[in-house]
């Protein structure tokens, strides 16, 4: 019930803002005199809303993924563990050049992390509770400056920026598609018929589906970075056994959120290429090829 109500409102926040906006900057309709496409006016409505949509989720980001993976944030370490926690995120932070981040515990038994946040000065880096459980002390501060990585390359931003670009193409082609289906085929010349509406929804998820893969190729692209932060703020050695140390939980249910995969340090291997196509993490005998292949000072 709480996860629609905050759909809901997350969705009304959108439009309220976003038909604001629009009415400011004078664009209240894309349609022209003759009931053709007016391209600008559409394309700024999509941007738009498109942007709005991404943004609001970038900047609610730290607050869902708290409820979404039931992470206790530490204020005052309880323990030994804990405070080793909290000094080893404030020395990676610090030798990142970013502000402290909040740092946080989830249950889970499969190992992983994720570091998600609006800016890289107010980002929050947790871990879960089997990673804290299995891993050596040096395997866990790599997987930490993995995440420190994510959090100084401005990786979140960067993700909600190239989101928020392909909303806007997706609701853009879907519409010009659902506009000529309605004018060609059914040939409605008085404002939109109901084709329009059915064809650009059906538009939509398509093109959503297929524009999909950019992002998720943009977000393998930033394991690579965040791995080769992670051994430059850790060690190479620490980085490889924790990527290695992932290969043998394959096998583990994974207990993020999906909103959440995209962000975390491990992800099942692709078994095909329609799922690499769509995966958001690379496999992980190939960012340890990686790292390999690389020489670090």
């Amino acid at each position: 019930m709480m996860r629609i109500a905050l759909f809901l409102a997350t969705n009304l926040a959108i439009i309220v803002v976003a038909s604001i906006t629009l009415n400011l900057l004078g664009v209240g309709r894309y349609l022209d005199e003759t009931g053709g496409l007016n391209l600008t006016n559409l394309l700024i409505f999509c941007f738009v809303f498109g942007m709005i949509g991404s943004g609001v989720s970038l900047l609610m980001s730290k607050w869902l993924a708290k409820r979404g993976t039931r992470t206790q944030v530490i204020t005052q370490p309880r323990t030994q563990q804990e405070q080793w926690l909290m000094q080893t995120v404030a020395d990676l932070a610090k030798k990142a050049g970013i502000g402290m981040p909040e740092v946080g515990i989830f249950p889970s038994n499969q190992s992983n992390a994720f570091a998600t946040g609006w800016n890289r000065n107010n980002a929050l880096v947790a871990v879960s509770s089997g990673m804290l459980q299995r891993m050596s002390p040096d395997e866990v501060r790599a997987v930490l400056a993995h995440e420190i990585g994510h959090v100084a390359n401005g990786d979140m931003i960067t993700l909600a920026l190239v989101q928020g670009v392909v909303n806007t193409f997706v609701m853009f082609f879907a519409r010009i598609i659902g506009h000529t289906v309605d004018r060609v085929v059914f040939k409605n010349e008085g404002g939109h018929g109901i084709a329009f509406y059915l064809t650009t929804i059906f538009a939509e998820i398509i093109l959503g589906i297929l524009a999909s893969g950019i992002v998720m190729w943009f977000s393998r692209y930033r394991e690579y970075r965040a791995d080769d932060a992670g051994a430059r703020l850790a060690s190479p050695a620490a980085m490889i056994s924790a990527l290695e140390r992932l290969k043998t939980e394959q096998n583990l249910p994974n207990e993020m959120p999906d909103t959440l995969t995209a962000f975390g340090i491990n992800k099942g291997q692709s078994q095909d290429l329609i799922q690499k196509f769509f995966s958001s993490h690379p496999p992980l005998d190939d960012r340890i090829a990686a790292l390999r292949s690389k020489t670090f000072a």
